[in-house]
């Protein structure tokens, strides 16, 4: 059994789930942990199933669907009789369009694409974008914590049309709070759809041992908030590292996986830049979403991270 097959089992997955608990539950709530955190998302990795043209283009003679002259066409004026370069003409443009044709669907096959009728034709293994941006905002921007968290109690995290509203609700909310913007960060990368699940929760999975707990949660359609004691010890945690001297900033992280298409994302290095990364993201289409993941810290109210922490955790994260 190779390493990627161990990575895909369900088994694996499980184990690795419960390995992370018991790490971020054992771990020392230091100043360089954020005390609390949120997470909504959800997503399929599995290939898409083929979606069938709404018609098949068909002509009459000897044209293939898809256009272009074929073979039929022109064996049996080659059989039949003609002159000589009518018949040699129409060898060349029946090879040409067959090799067309080949090349066509053999790129289809690698990298999937849209038909002619604007439907999304999926391959076997198709490529899919990965995409991760950070966005720091001053800690003063109470309501748009606030709006997340309502996002995480309403979104429909169970199909492709729910995570492209919750992507653009939260990448709209980003940039109606862009005067508050401090930091940011860009990654993006190209990978086929059976490499871009193990990355894409190897990211998850790195963004959330940042936090001490998950205190409010939907993913999957399941969702989660911390409540009776366990949350009372998570808010005596917030008054004392607010006695202590409480940050100044908020982090919001989005992973979005999409099937292939959209441009790769500029490296953000001012606001301008990082309005056109947000406003991408939520062009995305639904039927090109494979996962969505929004990651907020802190989540619970009172809860903010210092300027130290925000080195710690995020020292790839640019000043815009």
């Amino acid at each position: 059994m190779t390493l990627s097959s161990i990575w895909k089992s369900r088994g694996f997955k499980a184990v690795m789930a419960v390995l992370l608990a018991v790490v971020v539950s054992l771990a020392p709530m230091g100043d360089a942990w954020a005390r609390s955190g949120g997470r909504i998302g959800g997503g399929s990795f599995r290939a898409p199933r083929s979606v069938p043209r709404s018609a098949p283009r068909s002509g009459g003679g000897g044209i293939y669907p898809g256009g272009g002259f074929g073979f039929p066409f022109f064996f049996p004026l080659f059989f039949g009789g003609g002159g000589g370069g009518i018949i040699t003409l129409l060898l060349v443009l029946g090879a040409g369009s067959f090799l067309l044709r080949t090349l066509r669907s053999s790129d289809e096959q690698n990298t999937g694409g849209y038909d002619e009728q604007g439907y999304y034709k999926p391959s076997t293994n198709p490529k899919v974008q990965l995409a991760e941006v950070k966005v720091g905002l001053l800690s003063s921007a109470r309501s748009l914590q606030q709006e997340i968290d309502d996002l995480a109690r309403s979104a429909n995290t169970g199909e492709a049309k729910g995570l492209s509203q919750l992507l653009q609700n939260v990448t709209l909310s980003l940039v109606r709070h862009d005067d508050y913007w401090v930091y940011g960060q860009t990654e993006s990368q190209q990978t086929s759809m059976s490499e871009a699940e193990q990355i894409f929760y190897q990211r998850s999975l790195r963004e959330r041992s940042k936090f001490s707990a998950e205190t409010l949660t939907n993913v999957d359609r399941q969702q989660g908030q911390l409540t009776g004691e366990s949350d009372q010890a998570n808010s005596q945690a917030i008054t004392e590292t607010e006695d202590q001297g409480s940050g100044e900033y908020i982090v919001v992280t989005l992973l979005v996986a999409s099937h292939s298409g959209s441009s790769t994302l500029p490296i953000v290095d001012s606001a301008v830049t990082l309005r056109k990364v947000l406003m991408q993201l939520g062009a995305i289409p639904a039927e090109r979403i494979v996962a969505v993941e929004v990651l907020w810290t802190p989540q619970q109210e009172g809860d903010t991270l210092s300027t130290d922490e925000m080195l710690v955790e995020y020292p790839q994260m640019r000043r815009l």
